[in-house]
């Protein structure tokens, strides 16, 4: 007997699955919240130096506010208002006769302090904290930290799910979320607030892995890939809410806390999520899988699961699989395919990464204010998703991931070259982009689960999110680069994608092919006749990627629906 059939006995896409969908949604929701929430409260409003102190008296006296403004402020060259940075070492009050300077006045940084054009946000950590000029990159660094802690925090919360099971390691996710989410909000120093925000998202990237293990492995085979989608889904509802929390809540410590706050509901509704069954079984704990089996099927109004002795001798299986598995992130690269496949994939997981955070991290200069470019950006992932999850069927996995990447990549380079004036345009084509390396995003997933062999397949996964998280760290910074030259980190971010989308198209095709299960498989190929008598491999959850059938038994129980790949699933959310 295998998990499986017990599932088949129980119900296995029943009510039962579809409200723990729906309890685990709200948390899911808040990820892209907090992933992209430096879009709003990092934001740099419009600025110049404060003049205040320079009117207490003299020849100020008598000069109306313009005036002032026009003897103290160098203008900008566009002639749009006033440099943000610089003030005239000395008034010039020639200015007023002729307007002209004459020669070039020396100027100085701003003395004390600046005045903030606040129409658009009431408070971000620039205003707060004066993060502008000579500090304005303190802002993206923010976001690089933030990242660090999700990187770190995949690592730890992966371990801690497989050795101390997925829903209690989803309540220490919640609360560190939770508690270090609003403590951000009232920081009352720079460093303060970054050291909570490395916190915050060491936090949050338990809630992802956890909420996707669970979801998935309650899931029978047939439906992995429906529940997988509507997970995804999930991301993109939360990133079209970011813009309309952020068009409402001015203040960034308020939408720290109002992005922040669905959390209490998910830690309400943590005492209705069930412990993984197969989790438990794998780790002997019979008893409390038959709880929750019985708890499942009779939610989905079957009979209850199979006998305790049963499940004791699954268990026991499960168990001594698990003792038997020694393999290690080192067999990644001890023989010379398995190195190509992971130098290939780790370049490819980095760029879709570095490439969707890029995009999604630049709202601005569109001709559209930041909060309708958000929500576009994040409503085109929708269409994106679904048209994805049908060519992936149709063209398969190489030429999805490649397609998606190279053509991003063009997009970006497209606007590099358009003229600003052509902001329609420009929207446009950076749209099209944006739901593009969404689509790449979508595909990685589940491509890279059918490349990396069985035995090693949980380790190829921890190995491409580190390497993800490395390239989302890196997205802000290069975002920096703009002062160096306006078009360089669209250049950058461009090449990366088409780099990353060739790396693809070295890559195995993956369509109706079996899935590999030992490091062999990968070296030495079977023919296409040994293929077809293997049948198809089953892709399953263990951890982070999964219960993948390890034995001949694991394949004949399912041969036939996983010949139709149903059996995949996309593990976007805890990534994206």
């Amino acid at each position: 007997m295998k998990f499986e059939d017990i599932l088949d006995e129980i119900n296995g896409f029943g009510p039962f699955q579809m409200a723990m969908v729906v309890l685990l949604s709200a948390p899911r929701m808040v990820l892209p919240c907090h992933f992209l929430l430096n879009n709003f409260i990092a934001a740099s409003p419009p600025h110049r130096c404060d003049i205040g102190t320079l009117g207490a008296g003299g020849l100020f006296e008598n000069l109306t506010e313009e005036q002032r403004l026009t003897v103290s402020l160098p203008a900008r060259e566009d002639g749009r208002g006033w440099k943000s940075c610089e003030m005239f070492a000395e008034p010039q009050f020639q200015l007023l006769a002729n307007g002209s300077w004459g020669a070039n006045p020396p100027t100085l940084r701003c003395q004390s302090g600046w005045v903030y054009d606040n129409s658009t946000f009431t408070s971000t950590l620039a205003t707060e904290w004066d993060l502008v000029c000579d500090r304005k990159n303190l802002t993206q660094t923010t976001g690089s930290i933030f990242f660090l802690g999700v990187m770190l925090g995949a690592v730890v919360f992966g371990f801690l799910s497989d050795k101390y099971g997925r829903k209690n390691t989803l309540l220490a996710s919640y609360i560190t979320a939770i508690v270090f989410g609003f403590a951000s909000a009232f920081a009352d120093s720079y460093v303060v607030f970054a050291v909570l925000r490395f916190l915050t998202g060491f936090g949050l990237t338990g809630i992802g892995i956890n909420s996707v293990v669970l979801s998935i492995e309650w899931v029978d085979t047939e439906h992995r890939v429906f529940i997988g989608v509507i997970g995804s889904l999930s991301w993109s509802a939360g990133n079209m809410l970011l813009a309309g929390f952020a068009f409402l809540v001015k203040d960034w410590r308020t939408l720290i806390m109002t992005v922040t706050a669905p959390l209490g509901f998910a830690l309400l509704s943590w005492c209705w999520i069930p412990e993984s069954a197969r989790w438990l079984l794998a780790n002997g704990k019979v008893e409390k899988a038959q709880f929750y089996l019985d708890k499942c099927a009779k939610f989905n109004k079957r009979p209850k699961a199979s006998s305790n002795s049963k499940l004791q001798s699954l268990a026991d299986i499960e168990t001594l699989e698990k003792k038997d598995k020694n393999y290690t992130y080192l067999d990644l690269i001890k023989t010379p395919k398995m190195r190509r496949l992971t130098l290939l994939t780790g370049i490819v997981w980095y760029g879709v990464s570095s490439t969707y955070y890029g995009i999604s991290l630049n709202i601005t200069g569109f001709g559209l204010n930041i909060y309708l470019t958000h929500f576009v950006y994040a409503a085109i992932e929708v269409p994106a998703k679904l048209m994805i999850y049908f060519l992936l069927k149709v063209v398969g996995r190489r030429k999805c991931q490649a397609g998606t990447l190279l053509l991003t990549g063009v997009c970006i380079i497209i606007n590099v070259l358009l003229p600003q004036g052509l902001w329609q345009v420009r929207a446009v084509v950076a749209i099209v982009g944006k739901g593009l390396s969404e689509a790449s995003f979508t595909t990685v997933f589940l491509y890279t689960t059918e490349l990396y062999p069985t035995v090693v397949r949980q380790n190829g996964l921890g190995y491409t999110n580190v390497l993800s998280r490395v390239g989302v760290s890196v997205a802000p910074l290069i975002l920096l680069l703009e002062d160096v030259w306006t078009v360089l980190p669209q250049v950058i971010i461009s090449s990366v994608a088409i780099i990353s989308g060739l790396a693809a198209l070295l890559l195995p095709e993956t369509l109706n092919a079996r899935l590999p299960e030992t490091v062999d498989d990968i070296e030495k190929p079977r023919s296409a006749e040994e293929h077809a008598t293997a049948g198809s491999g089953l892709l399953s959850l263990r951890g982070v990627s999964g219960c993948f059938p390890r034995t001949k038994d694991d394949i004949e129980h399912v041969a036939e629906k996983r010949r139709s790949k149903q059996g995949l699933c996309f593990l976007y959310v805890s990534f994206t």
